[in-house]
């Protein structure tokens, strides 16, 4: 009998590569969802910053408040979709389950070894996700202007001062991290909705000082598509900036992890 035929016998009932006959993701199941997720993540929210920048979008201009509700709903819908492994999508938000002893999803117990399941999840489908925006809209970025298409895919500052950015990007964080370990990021209910609100309100009020990354994967994996992308006159991929959207979400996220149930005595 060949090793295919054996396999299925080796699953106990009910349980697949994916999950087990318990209902829990695998490490498999972990990692697929968070490419998943992290992938739906990125193409919605690539996609409304390629909405309004690049030329002959429909679009075009309707400038902040749009990407903040396009980004906002992008997590609504990248939520739904990974929601096996409790719909991370965010090394912070990783780091900060991790940080604060919570399980990673149910049945996912908060190990070194899982986190790094979740970062691999999270990069590849962050970098998946930058892909598929820039595909559909290839035609568009063919007659983008020179320098213009960075800010489709990763952040930058309105004003570069990196200590200072840095700041901003953690206080922001903390936010988004202070809200998943007090409520738990659910995959059914008012969890999805929730957290989608609370990257709306960050992006409202505290997204333009460096664009809100809030989110390791989100910034750093489409910059490094971006710099592998044929997209003619692109221009640089700031990568003396790139450190910022990194540093400033585990910040951010590793004090929301010690703060926030020390405060609430969770």
């Amino acid at each position: 009998m060949s090793l295919m035929a054996q396999a299925p016998m080796l699953l106990a009932d009910g349980a697949t590569a994916l999950k087990t006959a318990e209902g829990t993701a695998t490490t498999l199941g972990v990692f697929s969802s968070e490419v998943l997720g992290t992938a739906v993540l990125l193409l919605l929210g690539a996609g409304v910053c390629a909405a309004v920048t690049l030329p002959k979008s429909a679009a075009r201009n309707n400038e902040w408040l749009l990407i903040a509700f396009g980004w906002a709903m992008a997590v609504f819908a990248a939520v739904y979709v990974s929601a096996p492994s409790g719909a991370h999508l965010n090394p912070a938000v990783t780091i900060g389950l991790f940080v604060a002893g919570n399980d990673f999803a149910p049945g996912v117990a908060p190990t070194v070894g899982n986190m790094f399941v979740y970062f691999a999840g999270e990069f590849l489908g962050a970098f998946i996700g930058a892909w598929l925006a820039y595909l559909a809209y290839k035609k568009l970025f063919d007659e983008a202007e020179p320098g213009s298409t960075l800010g489709v895919f990763s952040t930058g500052p309105a004003v570069r001062s990196y200590g200072w950015n840095v700041v901003t990007e953690a206080i922001a964080t903390f936010v988004l991290v202070g809200f998943v370990v007090a409520s738990g990021l659910t995959p059914s209910g008012l969890g999805p909705l929730g957290v989608s609100l609370v990257v709306l309100a960050i992006g409202i009020s505290l997204g333009t000082p460096t664009g809100y990354a809030i989110n390791p994967a989100r910034d750093l994996a489409p910059r490094v598509a971006h710099a592998l992308m044929p997209i003619k006159g692109k221009g640089s991929s700031n990568w003396a900036y790139a450190w910022v959207p990194v540093v400033g979400p585990i910040i951010g996220g590793v004090l929301a992890a010690l703060i926030v149930p020390a405060m609430l005595a969770i």
